[in-house]
């Protein structure tokens, strides 16, 4: 039976953000690879209600879940590897105040608490079911309970001031042990919190194997993981992603609290020499180094030890430590067991203890053969930013530029002087002070002759932004020309309508032209010889002439309206009233209308929105053209084409245009909006196109309903204008 070459996907706790987790899970998918002979494909979840779907839905091999998720799926798991932190997979969780604000169990009442997730263990269930254990309901204890989402956003809402209380796990139930935790969240300003209440223990978060697995890959897995940060590959670095020492199988949810395992065949060395290389203490966990017995080492050379294979690169290193006087490093090869192995040592001279009578040497050797079949992925994966040829920057959410690889520091050369400042800075902040809609496309700048698209993802853990920026210049002008070839089409279907309205008011100018000079023909003699001119006959001649500058007017108003249509589209958006360009698409399609359908209007207020006129103007035309077009004219007295404008209830502008054709069959509806897919046999197939792509750049979104026999709803909803983003108020947030 062969094995199976299908990956095994593994599902991991929602990402923080940060680039060095994403690179730590891509090693620890490559690790598992290599050691299981099958492709390991590792993926993050949006959310924990997201990973526990995947996981009742049965669609994942494995998952990284936390205490709770672990306890209920255990028994429908084939195993459930817990995590090792300080050697116990046991876990309590602290409530932590600030330091220059001790609390207690008794003063809890009426402070503010900063909890993690709904779904975290030690961020909230734990503290929780604590407190309700002695009788103590949080919504009555406290004042105010928040859930900020990670817990270093709810250890810093209390360094703040912003909250009193924050819940955090902790390995064991020693004030001095959460230090490093702490730490680890908060750098220097830990000593500002302090642990005042440890709660009782629970079995740690860990790793789910499904029933997916057969029984023979549940078992490699679980020799595999249990033995990572044992069997001397030296990949501490691995576990990093999940701040663990190691796994070890669950013993179950009624087993007592773990007690430190020691460490089983770890392969290093650590020791004392003197300078002939004489091994003055040496000690491994296991027992064993090289492959040789270094329990009872003291007092022996270093070769006797080791053999002479092994200790020859120590001794030379040894000797070059004495020569230098400062430290050493070194790495070699060696073969144990009939295997290669890679190992890193280092040689410190020891500050002189008193009663020395010699030079002291510390000894650390240890095995880095995983780590160093690991380094090309390690490169390639460090090596992105830099070789990345489109700008890839990191910013601080007060724009503070964090990284920039090379590409961007070309691109963008003023971007460190200019800092919050320059466009491209300003527009990712833009993005994110407006909350970043989930249909909104990513914005778009526009420097020194070319367009760049950003990509910004937002950075939780510490807040920030990532963005990429793309080169779409070629892209732009491409659009630019399909527009206009667009736009031509548009102005030809046009042509008759347009045609048709001017010549009836040029027709009536010229009469009136025409009318007027013959009656200043008949009356120049009489008014040349003195005579008197009939009233009459002069009112003639002025009514003629109101009717004639009416008519001029109104060729001079449908020349503006299809210049308005055919003009260039600025460089940067403006702030649009949309009622005034729908009544000029409106009045374009007159002469066409009144042959077709029935003109319903149904106006109301509408905001203003950043976009161009020209556009606008562009895309309600196509909108009404293909409602026009869309119904037989030889029904005109039944047709009706109906406009609505209002106000939606997030504040967007809403535009709806509705026919009553003869609608469009499902498969024609699914593709509508492709290039040159056409609703009817005179389309061209871009209108609708186009008409998609202004909607998308301009923010929004454009739905079409059809039913065959019934007719169409096309909807258009633009965001409404927003003001411009200040540095400082982003500051404050």
């Amino acid at each position: 039976m062969t094995a199976s070459s299908a990956p095994i996907r593994c599902l991991l706790y929602p990402s923080l953000g940060e680039i060095r987790e994403h690179v730590r899970v891509e090693l620890f998918a490559r690790a598992l690879s290599e050691r299981l002979g099958r492709p390991v494909v590792m993926s993050m979840s949006p959310t924990y209600e997201a990973l526990e779907a995947e996981l009742v839905a049965g669609r994942v091999d494995m998952a990284w879940g936390t205490a709770e998720q672990c306890n209920a799926f255990e028994p429908q798991a084939r195993a459930v590897l817990r995590a090792v932190r300080s050697g116990s997979w046991h876990y309590h969780s602290a409530l932590v105040c600030r330091a220059d604000a001790p609390l207690t169990l008794e003063t809890l009442q009426g402070k503010r608490v900063a909890w993690v997730a709904p779904r975290s263990t030690g961020g909230h269930l734990l503290p929780v079911r604590y407190l309700e254990s002695l009788g103590l309901r949080p919504d009555a204890l406290f004042s105010e309970q928040r859930f900020l989402g990670t817990y270093r956003k709810a250890l810093d809402a209390v360094l703040r001031g912003e909250s009193d209380v924050a819940a955090i796990f902790s390995n064991h139930t020693d004030a001095h042990a959460m230090r490093a935790t702490l730490t680890s969240y908060l750098g220097a300003d830990a000593p500002q919190l302090t642990p005042f209440l440890f709660t009782t223990s629970t079995l740690a978060d860990g790793l789910i194997l499904t029933r997916r697995l057969s029984d023979a890959d549940s078992e490699l897995l679980l020799s595999v993981l249990t033995r990572m940060n044992t069997d001397g590959a030296g990949l501490e670095m691995l576990m990093g992603p999940f701040r663990v020492e190691g796994f070890i199988r669950s013993p179950g949810p009624g087993a007592p609290v773990s007690s430190p395992r020691p460490s089983q065949g770890a392969e290093y060395v650590t020791g004392e020499l003197d300078a002939e290389g004489r091994c003055l203490h040496l000690w491994s966990p296991s027992g064993r180094v090289f492959g040789r017995d270094v329990r009872s080492a003291g007092g022996r050379r270093l070769d006797e030890v080791l053999g002479a294979e092994a200790s020859e690169p120590l001794m030379s290193l040894v000797r070059a430590v004495l020569r230098g006087g400062s430290d050493g490093r070194l790495e070699y090869r060696l073969s144990v067991g009939g295997e290669e192995r890679v190992y890193a040592a280092e040689i410190t001279p020891c500050a002189p203890a008193p009663g020395d009578i010699g030079v002291r040497l510390g000894l650390l050797a240890r095995d880095v053969t995983g780590l160093r079949s690991l380094e090309e992925p390690l490169y390639r994966l460090a090596s992105f930013p830099l070789l990345h040829p489109e700008p890839l920057l990191e910013l601080g959410m007060d724009g503070e530029l964090r990284y920039a690889n090379p590409a961007t520091h070309v691109a963008f050369q003023d971007l460190v002087e200019r800092g919050a400042q320059h466009p491209l800075v300003h527009a990712a902040l833009t993005w994110a002070w407006r909350g970043a809609p989930p249909n909104e496309p990513m914005p778009t700048v526009h420097l020194d002759g070319r367009y760049w698209e950003l990509t910004v993802t937002q950075l939780w853990d510490p807040p920030g932004l990532r963005v990429f920026a793309r080169d779409v210049t070629l892209r732009k002008q491409l659009e630019a020309k399909l527009f206009q070839a667009d736009r031509l089409s548009a102005l030809g279907s046009l042509a008759a309508a347009v045609g048709h309205e001017m010549n009836n008011p040029l027709a009536f100018v010229l009469a009136n032209l025409s009318f007027i000079r013959e009656e200043l023909d008949r009356l120049k003699q009489p008014m040349l010889a003195g005579q008197a001119v009939p009233r009459a006959d002069l009112d003639d001649v002025l009514e003629a002439l109101g009717e004639t500058v009416e008519g001029a007017t109104r060729l001079k108003h449908i020349v503006q309206d299809l210049r308005t249509l055919s003009r260039k589209p600025p460089e940067h958006r403006a702030r649009v009233a949309v009622q005034p360009v729908l009544e000029n698409a409106l009045k374009l399609l007159r002469g066409e209308l009144q042959h077709r359908a029935r003109l319903e209007r149904d106006f109301h207020d509408l905001p203003t929105v950043d976009g161009d006129e020209a556009r606008l103007t562009q895309l309600f035309l196509n909108l009404l053209l293909n409602a026009v077009q869309a119904m037989d004219p030889q029904d005109a007295e039944r047709n009706v084409l109906r406009v609505a404008a209002y106000t939606s209830e997030d504040g967007a502008a809403v535009v709806e245009v509705q026919d009553t054709g003869k609608g469009l069959p499902p498969d024609v509806l699914a593709r509508i909006f492709e290039p040159f897919v056409a609703a009817g046999p005179s389309s061209t197939g871009l209108g609708l196109s186009v008409s998609h792509t202004i909607v998308t750049d301009l923010g929004g979104t454009l739905r079409a309903e059809s039913r065959e026999g019934r007719g169409t709803l096309l909807t258009v909803t633009l965001p409404a204008a927003v003001p411009v983003a200040d540095p400082q108020s982003l500051r404050a947030c």
